[in-house]
């Protein structure tokens, strides 16, 4: 199953490379990064206990095992350097030449602030870390025993993390909508008509736009907060994978940008 999501996700690039021209470079990164990503969450699986175990809701970043992370992350950043645009490629190099200290510090600085995560622009160091985290974060929420879910939880019941994405599934007539941590990718569900920043429910106040490129996937606005994040609405394409479906519609972030909203949450390319 592991495997397949991994495939799944690479599959999905290649498919928006061809059908998206102007996403053509953003799609070729990822689908680098997530081949690497995909070999580090195997190499979580075997050399850690395969058992599910029971943690706190919102307690995952409690653990951090920087034995099994650090000895990774100099070929994660000698990999990066090789396949990454300026200025991604250059601040891997440097930091790769500062050594394992510099590397303890910023990968235990981000994974202590990743409920909080958002880089500003020029901040690239966190977000290597935070790409580098991500299939270990993943591999620990799979390991996680259920956790009770908040229909209005604005944040991940496992890590603790703000959502990448949203989601609209088919159920019933209509469809269900949930949110996908940007940290761990745990999947939650979430209520339709609510702001999954500030948690507003005045529908007056809750702006939709999609467009004619990516008409599966919209922008859920809100007027009380000025935040943003994409919806991506599988009754519409099936065929969608929300976290790199949601990399690819950089027009839809664009707009944001132009009419003044913050996004709620950058993914991994710091967008």
């Amino acid at each position: 199953m592991n495997c397949t999501k991994w495939d799944q996700r690479i599959k999905r690039a290649d498919e928006l490379t061809t059908a998206h021209p102007f996403a053509n470079d953003v799609m070729r990164f990822y689908k680098r990064v997530a081949g690497f990503q995909k070999a580090l969450y195997f190499y979580f699986e075997n050399a850690c206990p395969k058992g599910p175990e029971k943690r706190v809701p919102g307690s995952l970043r409690n653990e951090l095992d920087l034995f099994l992370l650090l000895p990774k992350f100099g070929d994660f950043l000698s990999y990066v350097a090789t396949i990454a645009p300026d200025p991604i490629a250059q601040s891997a190099l440097s930091l790769s030449d500062q050594g394992v200290e510099e590397w303890r510090h910023v990968v235990t600085s981000c994974w202590g602030n990743a409920s909080d995560f958002q880089p500003a622009e020029g901040q690239t160091e966190a977000l290597l870390s935070w790409i580098f985290l991500q299939p270990y974060a993943e591999h620990l929420a799979d390991h996680t025993e259920p956790i009770t879910r908040n229909g209005a939880a604005t944040v991940c019941p496992v890590c603790g993390g703000r959502p990448q994405v949203g989601v609209l599934r088919p159920e019933g007539d209509g469809a269900k909508r949930s949110l996908v941590c940007a940290l761990c990718a745990t999947e939650w569900e979430f209520r339709r008509i609510i702001c999954a920043a500030c948690a507003e429910e005045d529908v007056q106040k809750l702006a939709v736009y999609s467009g004619d490129q990516f008409s599966h996937v919209q922008v859920d606005a809100c007027d009380a907060c000025h935040h943003y994040i994409k919806t991506v609405n599988l009754t519409k394409n099936g065929h969608a994978v929300p976290v790199v479906d949601e990399l690819a519609a950089i027009p839809l972030s664009l707009w944001a940008m132009e009419n003044g909203y913050v996004k709620l949450q950058t993914n991994i390319l710091g967008i």
